[in-house]
């Protein structure tokens, strides 16, 4: 192609080790391949700042910054301002000078922002430059069912919130020459919301790093529980994100009592970075291992009997089960977890809708180890079959240099 490509995304895209950094990856490094990339990124922590130097061997020039808004500075300017909150929260003048100056210094052919709140570093462009948002999820959804689940003020903050992202993301969404999210079934809830169609509006899923959530590889064992003979069940996820917190929660106080009527020696892993303070509690609860961030989760998978998704509220793709499921490991997943995965209850994975069928799967799992490694194995197949990374981006250079229309509309 004849240009860069300018690559705006919420979270510096290194190391791969939660979801949102696992896609924009990803997609990085496919841009990466056909043209000279440009990125401009946040830091959430000094950790973060520390993963420049790898983003530098990717790109043709970065601009990282540390995010220094807090949660209530962003709560406040955005009522005051009538903004959505999670758009405030990620907000700097200095990636706004950047992004300006690197569109007028550098041949930029397309803009590629990931993440609504990346949307408005996004000046009005020239003629021919064009313009994809990747929205990933449908996150004004998201907070919609937050509200109409809670009560109180953080409902009506959730509720609000709702209200004014999907005003925003309709009118990023009216000015991109493209919009993308991580499954077919979000696509489809955007496209109802806003009226575009499936020329404006598509899906890119996700997939999974099949070489190195490979079963075969060779992995540090781990033993969760030294000298401990019960079966472990493992959840793994960012652990101060509430759809997480919420479930092994659940999973933790009305499932893991279940399972240990019958196996009394059973451990639930909840494997994850930054556990909440309610999570960290749950480490007092009868079998329950609350393990932080580990340096390979792969060895946590490798040891599950069964790994469990219980989530309640999901968008899109759910990387914790492609991964497990990657390892061959039988996983047992909500329907919210499950959905957007291209994969069959009961053949590839097993569907539990409520506290008591989950604890009735994972047992019905427990009871016939030969119909648990059966399902992981079919779970691996299924994930070389669909989810190979070089298999579902394969078309996103092509959507982000497509023929830019005559006319944007304006957001």
């Amino acid at each position: 192609m004849s240009g860069d490509i300018l690559f705006l995304c919420h979270r510096v895209p290194f190391p791969p080790d939660r979801g949102d950094k696992i896609r924009s990856c990803h997609m990085l490094k496919r841009l990466a391949q056909i043209a000279p990339v440009h990125v401009g990124c946040f830091a959430d922590d000094d950790r973060d700042m520390g993963f420049a130097a790898d983003l530098a061997q990717v790109a043709a020039s970065q601009r990282v910054l540390r995010r220094d808004r807090s949660k209530l500075v962003a709560g406040l300017t955005g009522l005051a301002r009538r903004h959505s909150m999670l758009v405030s929260l990620f907000d700097h003048p200095g990636l706004h000078r950047w992004v300006r100056q690197t569109l007028a210094e550098r041949p930029i052919r397309a803009v590629f922002a990931y993440s609504a709140q990346m949307a408005h570093f996004v000046p009005p462009l020239a003629p021919g430059i064009r313009f994809m948002m990747d929205f990933v999820d449908f996150d004004s959804a998201k907070y919609a069912a937050y509200g109409q689940q809670g009560s109180g003020p953080m409902a009506w903050i959730n509720r609000r919130e709702g209200r004014l992202l999907f005003d925003f993301e309709r009118r990023v969404a009216a000015r991109a020459d493209l919009s993308s999210f991580v499954s077919e079934a979000e696509a489809a809830l955007f496209r109802a919301a806003t009226g575009l169609d499936a020329q404006r509006v598509v899906a890119i899923e996700n997939g999974v790093a099949l070489d190195y959530f490979d079963p075969a590889a060779p992995i540090d064992p781990i033993d969760p529980v030294p000298g401990g003979q019960g079966p472990l069940l493992v959840f793994t996820g960012q652990m101060d994100y509430r759809p997480n917190v919420e479930a092994v929660d659940s999973f933790a106080r009305d499932v893991l009592p279940r399972i240990r009527a019958v196996h009394p020696d059973a451990c639930f892993a909840i494997v994850g970075r930054n556990p909440a303070a309610s999570v960290q509690a749950l480490a007092d609860l009868p079998g329950v291992i609350v393990t932080g961030g580990v340096p390979d989760v792969r060895g946590w998978l490798a040891a599950a009997q069964v790994v469990v998704a219980p989530l309640r509220i999901a968008r899109g793709i759910q990387n914790k089960v492609l991964e497990a499921m990657a390892m061959a490991r039988p996983v047992v997943a909500s329907p919210q977890a499950a959905e957007g995965i291209d994969a069959r209850d009961g053949d590839h994975l097993l569907v539990a809708a409520d506290p008591a069928q989950e604890a009735e799967r994972v047992l019905a799992l427990l009871a016939d180890p030969a119909r648990a490694q059966a399902l992981g194995l079919a779970a691996r197949a299924r994930m070389e079959q669909r989810y190979r990374w070089s298999a579902t981006l394969a078309d996103l250079p092509d959507m982000l240099l497509g023929p830019a229309p005559a006319a944007r509309a304006r957001a």
